[in-house]
C-alpha cells in the first residue's frame, strides 16, 4: 500500500525515543524496550498528541471554532485537547463522565487552567445519552454563531487513526538504526484508536511484529470490532484499500482489574518497580496496567523475544491517585 499522509499539524516532538529497559529485563528470557511517547510534549505529552495532529488539522481546514470532546474526569485526551486546543486558538468543550471532584489535580487541572469548558454528566447518563449530549452541546454553539468540531473518545476515528500509522512507520526507521527486529509491540488499549493505527502500521512497516493490545476496560471483543470499526472508516474516508478482517487484532482483557481507572497492589508494585530501577513513571490507568500485563505474560511464556512497550503517557493520572498509592506503597529506603 503506496500511503500519502494528509496534512498534519507538527504538534508532537517527533520522534521519541526508543530505549533498552537492562534492568527490568535481566532476570528474564527476553529484551524490553520502550517507546518514549511520554515525550510527546510537556503538558501536551502523552500519546493522544499523535492522533490530534491530523484530526485538528482537518478541524482548522474546515473552519472549526469549538473542538467538543470527551472522556474520564481524569482523561489525558481531554487534557491533551484543550492544551493544544488554547495553543491553535480553539474553544475547547470538555463532556466528562463522573461527578465534579471537590478538587481539581492532575489531568482536570490542566484542562481548567487551559481554559476549556468543562461539564460533568453522571455515569450512567454518560453511557446512555452521550450522543445526544454532543448533538445539544454542538447545536448550541451553532446557535451563537461559532462552528463546532466533535471529537470522540481518545481521538479514536479514522482519522485519529494516522496517528499511530505514522508511529509504526517512525519506529520502523528506528528499528533500522538501532539494529533490531521487534517481536512484539505492546500498548494499553482504553480506546482502541492507537492500537488500531499501530496493528495496520506494523502491518504495513513492521512485518514481523505481533501488536498487543493490554486493555484497561471492557472486554477483547470489544475492542476487535472496535480497532476493526475505526480501520474501516480510515480505509472510506481516505479511500484507502483496507481489509481489517485479515489483521489480527489481539487484546488481552483479564488484567483490567477492579475496572477503568481502579488499580490495585499488583499494579501500583509494578509502578514503583520501574520506576525504582529504570526511573521510568508509569501510571494506574494505563500504561501500569499495560506492563504489569506484559510482564505477566513473558513470566507465563506466552511473550519473549524483542518486545517494544509503547509508553503512551499518563504521568498525570498518576499525580491524581496519590491517595489511592499510598495505601498500596512499599516503604523506600
Amino acid at each position: 500500500m503506496n500511503l500519502v499522509f494528509p496534512k498534519r499539524l507538527r504538534l508532537a516532538r517527533l520522534p521519541t525515543p526508543i530505549q533498552p529497559l537492562r534492568r527490568i529485563a535481566q532476570n528474564l528470557d527476553c529484551n524490553i524496550w520502550v517507546k518514549r511517547d511520554d515525550l510527546t510534549g510537556l503538558a501536551s505529552s502523552g500519546n493522544k498528541v499523535r492522533k490530534l495532529e491530523f484530526i485538528l488539522a482537518r478541524a482548522r481546514a474546515a473552519g472549526a471554532q469549538v473542538l467538543i470532546t470527551c472522556g474520564g474526569v481524569q482523561s489525558n485526551h481531554c487534557r491533551a485537547t484543550a492544551i493544544l486546543g488554547a495553543r491553535l486558538g480553539f474553544k475547547v468543550h470538555l463532556l466528562l463522565r463522573g461527578a465534579e471532584p471537590k478538587r481539581a489535580e492532575g489531568n482536570l487541572l490542566l484542562s481548567r487552567v487551559a481554559g476549556a469548558t468543562i461539564r460533568y454528566f453522571a455515569p450512567d447518563h454518560y453511557r446512555d445519552q452521550l450522543d445526544s449530549i454532543f448533538t445539544e452541546t454542538a447545536a448550541d454553539y451553532r446557535e451563537r454563531g461559532l462552528k463546532p468540531w466533535l471529537i470522540p473518545t481518545g481521538g479514536s476515528d479514522g482519522v485519529g487513526v494516522w496517528g499511530y500509522l505514522a508511529a509504526a512507520k517512525e519506529i520502523a526507521a528506528q528499528q533500522e538504526e538501532q539494529g533490531v527486529t521487534f517481536d512484539h509491540l505492546i500498548t494499553a488499549t482504553g480506546s482502541g484508536g492507537t492500537q488500531a493505527g499501530l496493528t495496520l502500521g506494523a502491518h504495513l512497516y513492521l512485518p514481523r511484529a505481533q501488536v498487543t493490545g493490554i486493555a484497561v476496560c471492557d472486554d477483547a471483543a470489544y475492542f476487535q470490532r472496535k480497532v476493526r470499526e475505526d480501520l474501516h472508516a480510515w480505509g472510506q474516508l481516505y479511500g484507502q484499500p483496507c481489509a481489517p478482517d485479515a489483521l489480527d487484532v489481539r487484546v488481552l482483557d483479564h488484567y483490567i482489574g477492579a475496572g477503568y481507572g481502579k488499580a490495585g497492589r499488583a499494579v501500583f508494585a509494578c509502578i514503583e518497580q520501574l520506576a525504582r530501577t529504570e526511573g521510568l513513571v508509569l501510571d494506574p490507568v494505563y500504561t501500569g496496567k499495560a506492563f504489569h500485563g506484559m510482564l505477566a505474560e513473558i513470566a507465563a511464556n506466552r511473550l519473549g523475544g524483542n518486545i517494544l512497550f509503547i509508553h503512551t503517557g499518563g504521568i498525570y493520572g498518576m499525580l491524581a491517585q496519590a491517595e489511592e498509592y499510598d495505601q498500596h506503597a512499599t516503604p523506600s529506603g
